[in-house]
């Protein structure tokens, strides 16, 4: 039971315990989501855009995303919400003057500081680090912490003036009731848009209907045809004889105005022996 050199085992060296559940580094949790694009796992360099869900990503690694048709895409799920780049918002950020990163030295040795925020809040100056809440507005794109939000309460935004509702304000990078709530909002905005357009379709099918018999209308109006030799014209009655047209007659419908008749359609027919008026 024993090492070589007289050594004896202990229990926890022989009896196998179960395994400890790995602890996640929050600090470092902090520092992959507010630095690192979800998709590409890159750096965040701007242009920097916003998903419906919170989500940080690199403009770039967005439409590389969009552009891929292969079947297998580099961690699909974590961007198979964002089906246009329109489901993105490019995110206007407020850069952090104590900011350093790779400005320190410029012999080569350049270290981005991921201990300080690169971004800051335009309003209470907190840093976007993660340990404070940050949103930032649909409409306009602006990035604000929630604080600035709840202690400056308005319907515009802070920064350009752009009016906002609730439903436009995304929690960046929030807890995972955040994301249902998030996901939620996004499943009915896209539900209430796919149903507006509906209605937009069939009203423009039903104005083209509309527009085809009047087009044919025009192209039906009665014309005169200085080529056919009309004689003279002789009221009976409710009729109109035609003589001195040998080739046939004119078939004419007449519209009474003012007292006056006026030719509605006219048109040559060899088999028609007089002329019908429309009074």
């Amino acid at each position: 039971m024993g090492c070589d050199g007289g050594t004896i085992p202990k229990r926890h060296e022989l009896v196998k315990g179960p395994k400890k559940v790995e602890k996640v580094d929050k600090d470092a949790e902090l520092v992959a989501q507010w630095n690192y694009c979800t998709l590409s796992q890159e750096i965040l360099r701007r242009p920097i855009v916003a998903c419906e869900l919170g989500r940080l990503y690199n403009k770039d690694a967005v439409i590389e995303f969009l552009l891929d048709k292969s079947s297998e895409k580099a961690l699909g799920k974590a961007a198979s919400h964002i089906k246009s780049i329109k489901n993105v918002t490019e995110l206007k950020l407020s850069d952090n003057p104590a900011w350093e990163g790779d400005k320190g030295n410029t012999k080569g040795d350049k270290h981005d500081d991921l201990q300080r925020a690169r971004f800051i809040c335009p309003v209470v100056g907190l840093e976007m680090n993660g340990r404070h809440r940050f949103c930032f507005l649909r409409c306009c794109g602006c990035v604000f912490s929630e604080r600035a939000l709840k202690e400056i309460k308005a319907e515009v935004c802070h920064t350009c003036g752009a009016a906002f509702q609730e439903d436009d304000v995304i929690v960046l990078n929030g807890t995972k009731e955040d994301v249902d709530v998030l996901k939620t909002r996004m499943e009915e905005r896209r539900l209430r848009a796919k149903l507006e357009k509906k209605p937009q379709g069939h009203q423009k099918l039903r104005q083209g209907s509309l527009k085809k018999p009047a087009l044919i209308l025009e192209r039906r109006k009665p014309t005169w045809l200085p080529k056919a030799q009309v004689g003279p014209v002789v009221a009976t009655g409710s009729c109109f004889e035609k003589a001195g047209n040998p080739g046939g007659r004119v078939q004419v419908s007449l519209k009474w105005v003012d007292g006056k008749p006026k030719p509605v359609l006219c048109h040559v027919s060899r088999e028609c022996t007089e002329l019908s008026l429309g009074g």
